[in-house]
């Protein structure tokens, strides 16, 4: 699995291990070959997840992570040589304010945003409530396995 962090990220060494380990939990699962297995993320601030969610989701609004996925289903990945599986953007500044606002890490939060966005380049989705059930329990799935299960008051 090879991941492309931008130059400069705002999250510690430990939690872009973490989210190696959860993105080949994600791939795996699939029984997608982690090895061929590629995703570029990029973290940025409140401004520019903005932006970007105006001009590719026409939400004139702040996001917290946004995934754009490199194929429709994954029937399409190709037999042999890397898969580009997609980009992840999260905004570190969101992430941060809802850390705080659920009561758990920047650790947990960056973390479950990442998970998220790699489901949703795996084609998952939470359009309607029983593709969001399973697309939850997966979330949850792979943050148990992780160590980051969500705690429940």
């Amino acid at each position: 699995m090879k991941i492309y962090f931008e130059e400069g990220q705002a999250v510690s060494q430990e939690i872009l291990d973490t989210m190696m380990k959860a993105a080949e939990i994600c791939v795996e699962e699939e029984q997608i070959d982690t090895a061929r297995c590629e995703i570029s993320v990029t973290f940025v601030d409140l401004s520019e997840i903005h932006q970007l969610n105006r001009e590719y989701r026409q939400v004139d609004s702040p996001t917290d992570v946004l995934s754009f996925p490199q194929f429709d289903d994954l029937e399409d990945l190709p037999e042999e040589g890397e898969i580009v599986l997609g980009d992840v953007v999260i905004c570190s500044d969101r992430a941060r304010e809802q850390a705080e606002e659920y009561g758990h890490s920047f650790e947990r939060e960056i973390i479950y945003l990442f998970v998220h966005s790699v489901l949703h380049l795996l084609g998952y989705d939470h359009m309607d409530e029983d593709e969001k059930k399973i697309m939850r329990r997966r979330e949850e799935a792979v943050m148990e396995k992780i160590g980051l299960k969500r705690e429940v008051c």
